[in-house]
């Protein structure tokens, strides 16, 4: 069984003062039914860590440079991650691929130096909407899914995400045979890939304005085993409908 992951991603947003929102919903679901993550800004990842210490709610970071150590101003390694207390790591963002020109064998990279840190590492693939008003989408998600993850890859340290790039943010969310469509693609080639034990343990998330009013009907689709949730996980008030949600599918 594959069990639900409901995870937030905080992106550039969240002051100290936003810690009241994790304690907020670490005392919401002291037992979850499901797995429970925020990723909250690297300036947070330490203190984040210390306050979920001892609770369900794990915490994790939102990139990382493929090398351990080194010149590189600005970036954080998986080791610094780990010693921060972060368990899991994002790689592969939409926004990390427009805004800073990621490519998918960077990602690769980074997906190894992640995982020989043993952090989970969830990698995002998706397309934009030209690619999907082409009917790309699938050709995308499918070279992406190749060149993003890495050989090594299991069913505890792969996570995959599929987010629509223009289901962002923008209120838009994918319809379910859209969804499950997807999903269901990245099985399969998960399963022709690393064999029928890995392919099916991998959890596939989805994200793209994910909400409490909507997670139910996207948690009861296909091969949807959770959500990468972006603006809806900044307060705990936004985000626990969500995770009870995806509680509620798994029952």
């Amino acid at each position: 069984m594959r069990r639900g992951l409901a995870a937030g991603n905080w992106k550039m947003n969240g002051l100290s003062t936003s810690l009241s929102e994790l304690e907020a919903l670490v005392a919401a679901h002291a037992e979850p039914g499901c797995e429970v993550l925020i990723c909250p800004p690297a300036t947070l990842i330490a203190r984040a860590a210390q306050l979920a210490e001892g609770s369900a709610v794990m915490v994790g970071g939102q990139d990382c440079h493929a090398e351990g150590a080194g010149a590189h101003t600005g970036d954080i390694s998986a080791a610094m991650l780990r010693d921060a207390g972060a368990s899991h790591v994002i790689l592969g963002h939409s926004e990390r691929r427009a805004d800073h020109g990621e490519r998918d064998a960077q990602v690769r990279a980074k997906a190894k130096a992640a995982m020989a840190e043993e952090l989970v590492t969830i990698i995002c693939v998706g397309e934009t909407l030209e690619e999907r008003d082409a009917s790309n989408t699938l050709d995308i998600i499918g070279g992406q899914l190749s060149g993003s993850i890495p050989d090594e890859a299991t069913g505890h340290s792969l996570v995959v995400a599929y987010e629509p790039v223009w289901a962002i943010g923008t209120g838009r969310v994918a319809e379910p045979a859209q969804i499950g469509e997807v999903h269901d693609f990245i099985r399969g080639r998960l399963e022709r890939r690393f064999g029928a034990g890995v392919g099916r343990s991998v959890r596939l998330l989805y994200g793209g304005s994910v909400k409490g009013a909507n997670a139910a009907e996207i948690f009861a689709v296909s091969n949807v085993d959770g959500a990468l949730v972006g603006g809806a996980s900044l307060t705990a008030q936004d985000f626990s409908p969500i995770v009870t949600a995806l509680e509620e599918a798994a029952d």
